[in-house]
């Protein structure tokens, strides 16, 4: 059996080139595959073409490498960490690295101090990349503002959350905002065969047949860090098994990864999801537009992100609830009902069980007609009260339980309608300056139908002058 790429023989002491292969060879496989200029870089060609901020920063455009600062935002493993790399490997350039997580102002403050002095001593550029800056506070991003403004630093800052949220305006308007975007299914495709043949990566010791590939694309979901992690583990479940069985592999004659390594490797997809964040403002979007737009398993399928991420179901319960009212309401009465049982139903059950409730809510909703007469109905009134619109209460409809109301008149002229035929009475409700406005407009569909017809009558039936 010819040794594979991952082992060393340790009975021989290691020369210098050979400490360094052997630290390149048990390094991670994103970290070997990681690209070394930008035309390796897998996806992202929206943000590659000729004359790109990137490829300026990078010194690749044939003109002088600008020192702009950029802010890259996307999903997890779309290459942030990697242009980063790839800007700060040009020439006359010096890579810093700060966390997020463990660095404060001070730390900042001596970057900088340390930036200056290698830039007017020492001619170098020092890129400075921040992975997380939404992690940052207030006060760590006031502390890049000098250096970014006086460019005595290249700040490369990478987040997945949105910046117009997560990071401050002075520091935005400093730099060059770039949306990095998912990787599609072919570029992850791309990045594992590379990752098969390259000799940073398996060498064409291995082969990846198309189930194999086509399962760790889907686990990836977009993620080149994931698929890149995935075929390493997959690759070892199948180094394992051939040790075992006996069976002899090399470049000639590469071990085979098959869907079932693939499968016994990785067989969970990581689900993206950030519970204050872009992922889950996006996704509780589409899961309510889904509902509003009667595609049932659109919004099953964005209730099973939610659940799969580890959403608190209680605030699932809770737009279910709000939902049931803002588009479907009097359409179909009961669907507010599913919604709060639903919503009790969590308290009581919890999960995984209480799935299964907050699913036939969804399936209730997404399948009810619709309308939005009871949200245009409120908003409409709450628009007149705030603009002013407060007559005062006619004075039959005021309180005349207490001492003195007779003398003022509260309740004189009242029409008790459980004493008129229909039960309605002919009097008015609305203070004077509204008799006339109409908040709740029943739609065509559902319930609603029925209801516009009884309202109709109702209001003809309710019709006189204002009782006196």
């Amino acid at each position: 059996m010819e040794p594979s790429l991952f082992f060393f023989d340790d009975s021989q002491p290691d020369t210098d080139s050979e400490q360094v292969a052997r630290s390149r060879q048990r390094a991670p496989l994103a970290v070997r595959m990681r690209p070394r200029n930008l035309d390796e870089v897998v996806g992202q060609k929206h943000l590659l073409g000729p004359g790109s901020p990137l490829r300026v920063l990078a010194g690749e455009s044939g003109g002088p490498a600008g020192p702009s600062s950029v802010i890259l935002w996307g999903p997890p493993g779309t290459g942030k960490t990697t242009l980063a790399n790839v800007i700060a490997g040009g020439a006359g350039r010096k890579f810093v690295e700060l966390s997020a997580i463990t660095a404060g102002v001070k730390d900042v403050r001596a970057v900088m101090d340390q930036a200056l002095e290698d830039r007017d001593f020492r001619g170098l550029t020092t890129v400075l990349f921040l992975d997380e800056i939404h992690r940052f506070t207030k006060a760590q991003q006031d502390a890049l503002l000098p250096g970014v403004e006086n460019r005595w630093v290249v700040l490369v800052a990478a987040t997945t959350e949105n910046p117009s949220f997560s990071v401050i305006s002075p520091l935005l308007s400093r730099s060059i905002l770039l949306t990095l975007q998912g990787l599609t299914d072919t570029d992850i495709a791309e990045l594992l065969q590379r990752a098969v043949t390259d000799p940073r990566g398996f060498a064409g010791v291995i082969d990846l047949d198309d189930a194999a590939s086509e399962h760790l694309v889907k686990m990836a979901n977009g993620d080149a860090r994931k698929a890149l992690t995935s075929l390493e583990a997959a690759a070892a479940v199948a180094f394992g098994k051939a040790t075992d069985a006996g069976v002899e592999y090399s470049v000639n004659q590469p071990l085979l990864v098959t869907a079932e390594h693939a499968s016994l490797a990785v067989n969970r997809s990581v689900v993206r999801y950030d519970k204050q964040g872009d992922q889950h403002y996006d996704v509780t979007s589409a899961f309510i537009k889904s509902i509003r737009g009667s595609d049932v398993d659109a919004a099953l399928h964005y209730l099973a992100r939610m659940i799969e991420a580890g959403e608190d179901p209680r605030f699932i319960a809770r737009r279910l609830i709000v939902h049931a009212s803002e588009d479907i309401g009097m359409a179909d009465p009961t669907a507010l009902t599913a919604a709060v049982n639903a919503a009790q139903a969590v308290q009581l059950v919890g999960l995984p069980e209480a799935r299964l409730n907050l699913a036939q809510a969804t399936i209730h909703l997404a399948s009810a007609p619709k309308s939005n007469a009871v949200y245009r109905a409120i908003d409409g009134a709450l628009a007149d009260v705030r603009s002013g619109l407060v007559d005062p209460i006619p004075v039959h409809l005021r309180d005349s339980h207490y001492p003195g109301a007779d003398a003022l008149g509260h309740g004189r002229g009242y029409i008790y309608p459980h004493d008129e035929k229909n039960g309605i009475a002919r009097q008015t409700y609305a203070p004077e300056n509204l008799q006339k406005v109409v908040y709740y407009r029943p739609s065509l569909f559902g319930e609603e139908k029925i209801l516009q017809q009884r309202l109709e009558r109702i209001r003809t039936l309710r019709k006189t002058t204002p009782s006196s």
